[in-house]
């Protein structure tokens, strides 16, 4: 079952989205929301594996303003009654871009990509890579083979990760979610939306006065560890 939850500030798009999605038996709804921060609330924590996300919110917000905070990213579909915002859904790694009224046949095919998207990433996570494998690394005309334990920090930039080892810093086009889906979890860690540092380079910890951390890589960066995902780095670290 594909775990799913419906963002949608109109009680009529989400009713038809719901009524149409009862013809694919694979997609289990599991919760809605109406605005920005009870999506942030809900998506944290019910972890879905897909949104459907409407891009005009109320309160000013749109769904964009949505994903530039989630630490945690599921599969995203756009729905939306405007086509002038394609190309920054996909800037967004969007699975789809579906315009209302929403046509079954292109819901469906939709969630084609989403099923192809998720066996995918199931299929990379059962080849994780360890920090003896090597890595090719690419940045214009520079080559690089780096062991993955000599990888201290992935960031995230734009459609691109920054790789940081030694003194270089080459970006590559790999979303951090791809990045983080073949990594072995318990050597790289998602610090938040914009990190993934490697455990065996910190050097130092630091708790900050809004519950979170500030680790100190060996490379000299300082990364903030969210409030979120701090529980999780100290049950990570932790015997």
């Amino acid at each position: 079952m594909i775990k799913t939850i419906i963002i949608d500030d109109e009680r009529l798009a989400r009713n038809e989205l719901k009524k149409i999605l009862k013809e694919f038996p694979e997609i289990e709804i599991i919760d809605e929301a109406t605005n920005v921060a009870e999506a942030i609330e809900k998506v944290e924590a019910l972890r879905p594996d897909l949104i459907f996300l409407d891009i005009q919110m109320p309160g000013g917000k749109t769904g964009f303003d949505l994903l530039d905070v989630l630490e945690f990213t599921p599969k995203v579909v756009f729905t939306t009654a405007y086509n002038e915002y394609a190309i920054k859904a996909f800037e967004f790694n969007a699975m789809d871009y579906l315009l209302k009224p929403i046509e079954p046949k292109r819901l469906s095919e939709a969630i084609h990509k989403v099923k192809k998207n998720i066996r995918q990433s199931e299929e990379a996570m059962q080849h994780a890579l360890g920090i003896q494998d090597q890595v090719f690394v690419k940045d214009g005309e520079r080559c690089w083979f780096v062991r993955l334990g000599e990888i201290r920090l992935f960031e995230s930039v734009g459609n691109y990760a920054k790789v940081f080892f030694g003194t270089n810093k080459p970006l590559i086009l790999k979303s951090l979610n791809s990045l983080e889906e073949r990594l072995d979890p318990k050597v790289f860690f998602r610090s938040n939306r914009k990190h993934i540092i490697n455990l065996q380079h910190i050097s130092k910890i630091d708790t900050q006065y809004n519950g979170g951390l500030k680790v100190t890589l060996q490379g000299g960066e300082e990364i903030e560890v969210s409030r979120r995902q701090a529980v999780k780095f100290k049950d990570t670290m932790s015997f």
